[in-house]
């Protein structure tokens, strides 16, 4: 999975979660970036909701 713009490497990653209380090294804050990533990608903002009034 590539994305042109990454913007917390791996290294950054584990001590966020480190200061968190989330202990993982850098293959599994690898998966953890890449799922928020893919999340981040696909996510649709909230679409305006019509109000009809009778």
């Amino acid at each position: 999975m590539n994305f042109i713009e990454k913007n917390v490497s791996i290294e950054k990653a584990v001590i966020i979660l480190s200061k968190n209380g989330i202990q993982v090294d850098e293959k599994e804050a690898k998966i953890i970036l890449e799922l928020l990533y893919l999340v981040s990608k696909n996510y649709d903002k909230p679409k305006e909701k019509k109000i009809l009034y009778p």
